[in-house]
């Protein structure tokens, strides 16, 4: 079986590389699995002081993976592990981040981006809605930066991201940005590390207590129904959708 998250370890940072080239590092259920594996066990490993999320390609995440799906449920509980790892999740990205994909992006608790990045939430433009993301994002967000690129789809670059709370920072240099960053990490305590990241995400964990259930049960609906099949069947073949003026 090909492997879809690598890992690696330096000085107490793990980095876990998406390495999914044929999909854009889309969330399978290959990768979905994988990457909750890999959190799981840095959870337990006494070793790891925080975590690098990092990609191949020139994509981050595409989102879903429309020909092989992860499990919704699954799914949310990727999000959710990133959100209460006891141990921060440091994303570094130097390429496109796409629907579910900024969900990702959204649940790390420092995000650094290159120049070359673009971001989208394109589930709208298939009959779909931003449902279980919103989960991570919303409470992270500019609210009205959200009310226009979840309706509209949008792409906009790493400087508006910073602007509409998805980014920490953007950066000509992405690893020279970050260089300080796991300094500090790598100097701060682990206990001190859990408890202060526990107090940033507290709303957070909050918004999955309180609309997991619902926003899964919409997601799903909408799935489900027969713009979405005809959304995402226009998206595969490379059309547009009959409701496009």
């Amino acid at each position: 079986m090909t492997v879809v998250v690598h890992r690696s370890r330096e000085r107490g940072i793990t980095t876990l590389t998406l390495d999914s080239p044929a999909n854009r590092n889309a969330l399978s259920a290959a990768l979905v699995g994988e990457l909750g594996a890999a959190l799981a066990d840095c959870a337990g490993d006494p070793g790891v002081r925080a975590v690098l999320l990092t990609h191949t390609g020139s994509t981050f995440c595409a989102g879903a993976d429309l020909r092989s799906p992860a499990d919704p449920a699954a799914f949310v509980a990727l999000l959710r592990a990133v959100v209460e790892l006891p141990k921060p999740v440091v994303a570094r990205v130097t390429g496109h981040v796409r629907a579910g994909g900024l969900g990702l992006l959204g649940a790390c608790d420092i995000a650094v981006a290159g120049p070359d990045s673009t971001y989208a939430f394109t589930e709208a433009l298939l009959g779909l809605a931003p449902a279980v993301i919103s989960m991570p994002l919303l409470p992270r967000m500019d609210p009205r930066a959200a009310g226009r690129y979840y309706l509209t789809g949008e792409r906009f670059g790493a400087a508006e991201a910073v602007r509409a709370g998805l980014l920490t920072e953007a950066a000509d240099d992405v690893d020279a940005a970050l260089a300080p960053v796991l300094d500090g990490l790598r100097r701060a305590s682990p206990q001190g590390l859990a408890a202060s990241k526990a107090l940033v995400t507290a709303t957070v964990v909050e918004t999955f207590d309180r609309w997991t259930e619902d926003l899964s049960a919409r997601s799903a609906a909408l799935f489900a129904s027969a713009e979405a099949k005809e959304g995402v069947t226009a998206f595969l073949e490379r059309r547009e959708p009959p409701w496009v003026l």
